[in-house]
């Protein structure tokens, strides 16, 4: 960054934080937040300021009247810049607020804000294709992570339902579409190489690796239960299934990209395995079983992938063999040491089942 945009950045933020001293507290706006988002999303493109983006989060787990005064100041801070390095701090601080798990994040539904055609004012358009189209997929990925805990919430937000192998597939079809979005978000060219970048991605590996092992375990308990479903299920899970393979595949080659360009976290994690040959076969051995009095014919999509590319797991349950498919991944002793989307080491005890979209 050039000294000259380095000062006009400074001057633009001390100018919005000047402006947030004079706000009157309202329902709707509070100084001392606005002071927080600004200041968690200055146009220094050297660094974050993590120490107010933690505060921001503070106040939303401090009380749920909090996040309208966040979201009007993130949604004012965004509508007012046309700075990539602005709008990227706006997106990481999204991040990290629906990484809170607080009760308040699933009320907030689509962003306040539209980032799906950004462009950067300040360059050229050869200049700053790359951090546009990495803010345009981080977006879409934050707004339909946001919208899918919305519609979870909606659909029972208070309940504890019984297991269901409809709902526990529906979900599943939830996160591999969040997975397929969240790798989208990959930084070209220019982009590849700014430490800010690589920061944002150190929180996307974490994210990744949260999605996965959810899909992965929620995978192993239908399979479980497989014999209880009907037709429906017994061909959907099917369908989850070699699309949790091809995911698996493409994550490899996503975090050999990662590693590439220097994330750091795409070397900290442990690597995805692949599934053996003769696990796959069991499971089609298991869905024909059913296929006789419950599953019709399917075409077969050319997109999928083989079975004798792949692979799960198979165990004994009761003389009975069950795909299992907790060793997609390899973790030590079932609990990850990861760093949060703002950079905190903190330890991440992997949930035994995934319930309706929780993240």
């Amino acid at each position: 960054m050039r000294l000259w945009e380095r000062a006009s950045g400074v001057l633009k933020d001390q100018n919005s934080l000047w402006q947030a001293n004079l706000t009157r507290r309202t329902a709707l706006r509070n100084p001392e937040i606005e002071k927080a988002v600004i200041r968690a999303t200055t146009h220094d493109e050297l660094s974050f300021d993590t120490r107010h983006a933690d505060r921001v989060c503070d106040w939303l787990r401090l009380s749920p009247f909090n996040l309208k005064p966040i979201l009007w100041s993130l949604s004012n801070r965004v509508e007012k810049t046309s700075s990539w390095v602005v709008a990227l701090k706006c997106l990481y601080l999204t991040h990290a607020l629906t990484a809170t798990r607080t009760s308040s994040v699933r009320k907030i539904g689509r962003l306040p804000f539209d980032l799906s055609s950004f462009t950067d004012a300040h360059f050229r358009p050869a200049r700053s294709w790359s951090f546009n189209s990495f803010i345009r997929a981080y977006y879409a990925f934050l707004d339909h992570k946001s919208t899918a805990i919305f519609q979870s919430a909606a659909a029972g937000p208070d309940e504890k339902p019984g297991f269901s192998i409809a709902r526990e597939l529906s979900l599943l079809q939830k996160l591999q579409a969040l997975v397929d979005l969240v790798m989208q978000i990959k930084p070209q060219a220019r982009a590849a190489h700014v430490p800010l970048v690589l920061h944002v991605m150190d929180g996307i590996i974490v994210e990744i690796y949260d999605l996965y092992s959810r899909i992965c375990r929620g995978i192993a308990v239908v399979l479980l239960n497989i014999y209880s479903g009907g037709k429906a299920e017994a061909a959907m899970s099917l369908a989850v299934v070699k699309k949790a393979m091809r995911q698996g595949e493409d994550l490899m080659r996503y975090f050999e990209f990662c590693q590439e360009i220097g994330v750091v976290n795409a070397s900290d994690f442990p690597a995805i395995d692949r599934i053996p040959d003769e696990g796959i076969r069991e499971l089609e051995e298991i869905i024909i079983s059913l296929g006789e009095k419950n599953v019709p014919d399917q075409k077969e999509d050319p997109d999928d992938l083989s079975y004798d590319e792949k692979a799960v797991v198979v165990y004994d349950k009761g003389g009975m063999k069950t795909i299992i498919t907790d060793d997609w991944e390899r973790f030590e002793d079932d609990c990850l040491v990861t760093k949060s989307p703002l950079g905190a080491n903190t330890t991440k005890k992997l949930e035994e089942l995934p319930d309706l979209i929780s993240f």
